[in-house]
């Protein structure tokens, strides 16, 4: 089971010329102890719990966003933002479920004053999905074996920052969703596009949808956890794996709910609210499985580089401030502990 050891600015650079430098440079047998080690790692660190408390911090910051969204979406119509998001929906959410989802989705894309629905939405929707990012950060730490030694004044601006660039990149993806059809025609004649060009629109967006979802687990992946990674990647074999896996069970989800699912007859009312936490928790695991993947990657590097790291990896730290303090505190209990119970245990025995 993973353990979390000490932090020690001492461990190999998280460049370390030992290492494999690609993928393609690692050995077939480090690739056999990757797989089977990810997979008890996942398990070892409980992801299936940590994904659940990902689905909460999820919940809490899905709404505030989505008025957000609107807000920033019904800029461009709110009919064809309506029938957007509802021909989205349809796509993977089973029938039964969107008649209940159906009238929720419009009403929010009515909001009464969209000016002040935005920067509500905004700052409601940072604080929440910074929330969401903690949470994640703190899943990191325990996959890659180390606690979190970033102090207050430090990891918060941090974790806002990145909560800001991921709500517009969500932005960015919803709006090209929202282009689409008849809102891309209107569009496409305001500024004099024909029709081959929105074609090549319709054909190329989901190419970028796909590369601004790679980014945004890539970001997650990479400045969340309390170690120096190796140099920046926007895409990793992690965030692959975890957007493959997760859209596949999504799919396979949606089309068992859709043909043999029994939910509304089991849950009535709540069977959509049932379905969208299971597809959270789904896409939770498919995250946190795909960092475990490249956790162990790097652990694969660091053994076929001779460090020692079949116990702990061996990334060095970005702070230890933090951990420092908390460890000063906890020793200082220990010795207040231990006087209490020498001078107790000496009063009794003298009395």
């Amino acid at each position: 089971m993973t353990t979390h050891n000490d932090l020690r600015e001492d461990r190999p650079h998280e460049d370390h010329p030992a290492k494999p430098d690609s993928p393609s440079e690692i050995k077939k047998p480090a690739w056999g102890y990757v797989l089977r080690k990810s997979f008890r790692e996942f398990l070892a660190d409980e992801c299936t719990d940590i994904a659940a408390a990902l689905t909460y911090y999820a919940v809490l910051s899905i709404f505030p966003a989505v008025i957000a969204l609107v807000s920033i979406l019904s800029l461009v119509g709110q009919e064809q933002v309506t029938t957007t998001i509802l021909d989205m929906l349809e796509g993977v959410v089973p029938s039964d479920t969107m008649e209940q989802i159906g009238p929720v989705v419009e009403k929010l894309t009515q909001p009464p004053a969209p000016g002040l629905g935005l920067l509500i939405g905004l700052l409601i929707a940072l604080w929440t999905a910074s929330n969401y990012v903690n949470a994640f950060a703190r899943g990191m730490n325990r996959i890659y074996e180390v606690t979190e030694g970033r102090p207050v004044w430090k990891l918060r601006p941090l974790t806002y920052g990145l909560t800001a660039v991921l709500l517009v990149l969500v932005a960015i993806a919803a709006l090209i969703l929202v282009v689409s059809g008849t809102l891309a025609q209107t569009i496409g004649d305001l500024i004099g596009l024909g029709p081959t060009a929105l074609t090549v629109w319709n054909i190329a967006k989901w190419p970028v949808l796909l590369l601004i979802v790679i980014l945004i687990v890539g970001l997650l992946y990479y400045f969340t956890p309390n170690v120096k990674q190796p140099k920046f990647r926007w895409i990793s074999l992690g965030a692959v794996i975890a957007i493959v896996i997760a859209a596949l069970a999504v799919l396979a989800f949606s089309f068992y709910a859709s043909r043999f699912g029994s939910y509304s007859a089991t849950y009535g009312a709540l069977a959509g609210v049932i379905i969208f936490l299971l597809l959270l928790w789904i896409v939770n695991l498919a995250l946190l499985f795909g960092a475990e993947f490249d956790a162990e990657l790097e652990r694969g590097r660091e053994l076929q580089g001779g460090i020692e790291a079949e116990e702990n990896l061996q990334l060095p730290p970005r702070d230890t401030r933090a951990s420092d303090k908390k460890a000063a505190k906890a020793k200082e209990d220990v010795k207040r502990g231990r006087e209490l119970r020498e001078k107790f245990g000496s009063d009794r025995r003298e009395g």
